[in-house]
């Protein structure tokens, strides 16, 4: 996820030998270009290098553009690159947990511990906007609760548009989440 200096973002993907680049006007597929230092994928009139975490972009409206990855954005990018429909995290101890059509997949104790679940079909309350999720794998036990509502990260104050709990083997974890599409 790239932040460029005129405030123009863009996503970026690797695959192989070809960078994609999802901008505003619509996906590019740029083969790789060989050059003397950093990683260049030109297709046309349109051209991304990248270095580290710097980007240059060229595109035929307007000069190059200066650009910075945006890390804790790309985390979030890649998650629904990646196919994961709802992401969530929460502090204290740290987790996150991505769910997709047909896994569950939890992070926790500041990545201390890593579990899989199989997604099952939630039990949704119309009504009260929430959702809940009751899964099993290994011998550990999940229960998810998903509530539509404003909620804010309690470290960085991100705003979010779900509250979530956790309740992993009897343990209750808080955070926030998102829909990825």
């Amino acid at each position: 996820m790239y932040q460029c200096a005129d405030g123009f973002t863009f996503v970026a993907a690797l695959r192989g030998d070809t960078a994609w680049a999802f901008l505003p006007s619509g996906t590019v597929a740029l083969p790789h270009v060989a050059v003397a230092s950093g990683a260049r994928y030109a297709k046309g009139d349109v051209a991304l290098w990248m270095k580290g975490e710097e980007a240059t972009l060229e595109l035929p409206e307007g000069g190059p553009r200066s650009c910075r990855n945006d890390r804790r954005q790309a985390i979030w990018e890649h998650a629904k690159l990646s196919g994961v429909d709802f992401r969530a995290v929460g502090n204290e101890p740290g987790w996150h947990i991505e769910i997709s059509p047909d896994s569950i997949r939890l992070v926790s104790d500041y990545g201390e511990r890593r579990a899989a679940f199989p997604t099952p079909e939630p039990r949704t309350d119309t009504v009260r906007s929430r959702s809940v999720y009751r899964t099993a794998s290994g011998g550990d036990t999940l229960e998810i609760l998903l509530e539509l509502g404003p909620c804010h990260d309690t470290m960085s104050g991100e705003a979010f548009e779900t509250s979530v709990t956790l309740v992993l083997d009897g343990r209750t974890l808080r955070g926030c989440g998102r829909a990825l599409h």
